[in-house]
C-alpha cells in the first residue's frame, strides 16, 4: 500500500503485538477524531526525513520521519516515526534550537546537541513533497527556504523504540542519536538515500545537493556533534 507522497506502509499493525483493531476502536477512533480538539498536534507545520545514528554505537543507523512544529522562532520540537504512514510507529522526538540558544548552555549539555550542516549540504534532509499535483519547482523552492533555516540549528534526539533491532515494542532506556556529520562516517549511506528516495514522489538526495550548494554554511560550535570527536579521541 502507498500514500499520496508515495511512501509504503511499512508501520502496520502487525509489527506490534496484540490483536488487531476492532470495528469498536475504529468507530470510537473516528468518532474521537471529529469531535476532540488536538491543538498541539495541529501545530505541526513541517515533515522531514533523515537518518540518525545511535551516540553509543554510531554504525546503527535509523531513519526517522520527523513532524515537527514551531514553538517559538528559536526552538522547534519533532515528533518522530518510523515511516510516513497512518500507522508508523512513534519512536522518538527531537528539539531544535538556534545558535544563540544553544551558545547559554553548559559544556556537558553542548555535547548532547548536533548540528545540521551535513545534513541540509549532502541532501541527506528532505521535505518530501506533500503530493505530485504541486509544482515541484515551487516545492523545491520551499524546501531548499527551509533548509536554509534549519542548517543553522542543532538537534537533540532521543530514540525510545529500538526499531532497527527488530523490538516489537519500546524497550529499554532512551536512547541518545546523534546526525551524521561528514561523508565516510556511515558505511552504505549513499545506498540507504537511494532506497529512502524512491519511497517519496520528487525526491533525489543528489538534486538537493546540487542545489542546496548555495545555502551559506554556519560556523558549527565546537562542543557539538560530541559522539564523532569521542570516536577520534
Amino acid at each position: 500500500m502507498e500514500s499520496i507522497t508515495g511512501t509504503k506502509d511499512r508501520g502496520t499493525e502487525s509489527d506490534v503485538p496484540g490483536e488487531p483493531r476492532s470495528t469498536k476502536s475504529t468507530v470510537l477512533e473516528t468518532g474521537a477524531a471529529m469531535t476532540q480538539d488536538f491543538s498541539p498536534l495541529q501545530n505541526v507545520c513541517a515533515h522531514l526525513n533523515a537518518f540518525h545514528v545511535y551516540a553509543s554505537d554510531p554504525t546503527r543507523v535509523v531513519e526517522a520521519n520527523h513532524y515537527c512544529g514551531h514553538l517559538t522562532e528559536e526552538v522547534r520540537q519533532c515528533l518522530l516515526y518510523d515511516s510516513a504512514s497512518p500507522r508508523a510507529r512513534l519512536i522518538g522526538v527531537e528539539y531544535m534550537i538556534s545558535p544563540r540558544l544553544y551558545s547559554t548552555l553548559d559544556a556537558d549539555e553542548r555535547r548532547l546537541w548536533h548540528s545540521h550542516v551535513f545534513e541540509v549540504k549532502s541532501g541527506m534532509l528532505v521535505m518530501p513533497q506533500p503530493s505530485p499535483l504541486v509544482p515541484q519547482a515551487a516545492w523545491e523552492k520551499a524546501e531548499t527556504a527551509e533548509m536554509t533555516e534549519v542548517i543553522t540549528l542543532y538537534g537533540k534526539v532521543y530514540h525510545l523504540w529500538q526499531v532497527d533491532r527488530g523490538d516489537k515494542l519500546p524497550l529499554g532506556e532512551p536512547q541518545l542519536m546523534t546526525s551524521i556529520t561528514e561523508k565516510g562516517q556511515v558505511k552504505g549511506l549513499e545506498e540507504m538515500m537511494d532506497e529512502r528516495d524512491r519511497k517519496f514522489t520528487g525526491v533525489d538526495w543528489r538534486r538537493k545537493r546540487e542545489i542546496r550548494e548555495g545555502i551559506e554554511e554556519p560556523e558549527i560550535h565546537p562542543d557539538a556533534d560530541y559522539t564523532w570527536k569521542k570516536s577520534k579521541s
